[in-house]
């Protein structure tokens, strides 16, 4: 997919197939995050890692040098002219071989230095101006090409007034090989390990947006083949974006059919009055004036109709509005008491009710039901709103006090053009655009007989918003 492998920026129409602009690629963006992170525990762990093991070998070797120091204190005593002696020998060879790396020297004012044969012609320097009474163990580099690490410590010897200082020094040479060897081995180690972390990172990057890409050859398959849902199975965590798609193609499924439809029903409606109109042009009848005038209403009245249901249809698809049905009702009945002022209205039940339909839609609904029965019925017009509050839809009721409608016509009062009553003006369609405005939005509209005024009661609902 071409987020997950291209991190170009395009330049092209947005418009253009295959050139929509992008942010980058999703796997470069999770591989370098990886890669950050993994680079700074690494680089933390290494250097803790470090730390701790240098640490420990220098303790290990300061350990050897402190029971070396412990030896020649036990060994050590005063001879018959104040001098030290030991009373038995230090148990390591080095100790006897000259320049071999490991020396020993004690050292008193006031007396010549006693010293290892190791040392040969060289002596230890000793900052004999403080007393340490515990070991004291340094780094010095007093011996040219021989880093040493020199263990140190002042003792007073029974019968001697002087004060000694023992030292045992070592070179460093092994205990930095040591050092350099473990970081060697920490550093390949560490590189081994953040190229296979880094790999899996990859496989990981790779191997959870492929459901995106599968994703990406589903809508291919439904651009090249003409399917038209997402089928594969995918991840729970990719699911809602392909349901979403699916709801979609599936509302875009709609509106295709349903402007097809429309457009069908529209030619289909318009073809009988032109034909008629045509016929008798063509004749050069005597009523030519008055089949225009008459067909011409009948073609203004399809019109009308399927203008007000691509009105709803293209008003829905804009996303989810919110309507105060009260309001819509008020401005309605004031609209509808200046044509009919002797009617009397009342509007009642719950006056914070929503509905999820646009405001031009609702008025024109409620618009035909209140004309509708304030134009049939004998002068009371009752409007009830959503009293249960309870469900998905919320409920209208619409009733007056007329003859009412017959139980055989209700359901063919809903055709278009359908009039029972053609004594008064009108178009019969109202009930129709009703019954389709309500569809297209989700709802619908029941007819039934007032129990209260004894007329016709429309029950309308409509899908209540939030």
């Amino acid at each position: 997919m071409a987020a997950a492998s291209d991190d170009k920026t395009d330049t092209a129409a947005p418009g253009e197939l295959g050139t929509a602009p992008h942010t980058g690629s999703l796997s470069r963006r999770m591989m370098v995050i990886a890669a950050a992170w993994i680079g700074v525990l690494l680089l933390g762990g290494g250097l803790a890692l470090d730390r701790t093991l240098t640490n420990l070998v220098t303790n290990n070797f300061d350990d050897q040098l402190e029971y070396m120091l412990t030896a020649m204190v036990g060994s050590a005593e005063i001879g018959p002219e104040g001098e030290v002696f030991f009373n038995r020998p230090l148990g390591d060879q080095r100790f006897l071989e000259p320049n071999s790396g490991l020396y020993w020297q004690i050292t008193g004012e006031g007396h010549d230095d006693f010293a290892s044969r190791s040392l040969w012609d060289r002596t230890l320097s000793i900052d004999g101006d403080h007393f340490d009474s515990e070991p004291h163990i340094h780094d010095s580099d007093q011996f040219l090409n021989e880093p040493l690490r020199v263990a140190e410590r002042s003792i007073s010897l029974p019968g001697s007034e002087t004060q000694w200082w023992f030292s045992v020094a070592a070179s460093r040479g092994e205990l930095d090989s040591q050092i350099n060897r473990i970081r060697s081995i920490l550093f390949w180690s560490f590189i081994a390990l953040g190229l296979g972390l880094f790999l899996m990172a990859a496989l990981q990057s790779w191997y959870g947006l492929s459901p995106l890409r599968r994703i990406r050859a589903a809508i291919q398959r439904m651009r090249t083949k003409g399917t038209n849902r997402v089928d594969d199975p995918l991840p729970l965590e990719v699911q809602p974006l392909v349901q979403e798609l699916n709801g979609l193609l599936a509302h875009s499924e709609k509106q295709a059919e349903e402007a097809r439809t429309h457009a069908g029903n529209l030619a289909h409606a318009l073809k009988t009055p032109l034909t008629v109109v045509m016929n008798a042009a063509t004749a050069r009848a005597d009523d030519l004036p008055d089949t225009v005038i008459r067909e011409a209403a009948v073609m203004r009245r399809q019109v009308d109709h399927h203008l007000a249901r691509a009105r709803a249809v293209g008003r829905r698809a804009v996303g989810h509005a919110r309507t105060e049905v009260c309001a819509s009702a008020e401005a309605v009945r004031r609209a509808v008491s200046r044509l009919y002022p002797h009617v009397r209205f009342d509007i009642d039940g719950n006056r914070e009710a929503l509905v999820a339909i646009e405001r031009q839609d609702l008025d024109e609904i409620l618009g035909n039901l209140v004309e509708n029965a304030a134009k049939y019925g004998g002068g009371s017009v009752f409007v009830t709103v959503d009293t249960d509050r309870d469900g998905k839809l919320c409920t209208i009721w619409v009733e007056d006090d007329g003859r009412g409608i017959p139980d055989e016509e209700r359901e063919r009062i809903f055709d278009r053009g359908a009039r029972l009553d053609t004594g008064k003006p009108g178009t019969g369609l109202g009930l129709a655009i009703v019954r389709d405005v309500a569809e297209i939005y989700g709802g619908g509209v029941e007819l039934d007989e007032s129990e209260d005024l004894g007329g016709l009661m429309v029950k309308l609902m409509l899908p209540r918003s939030g």
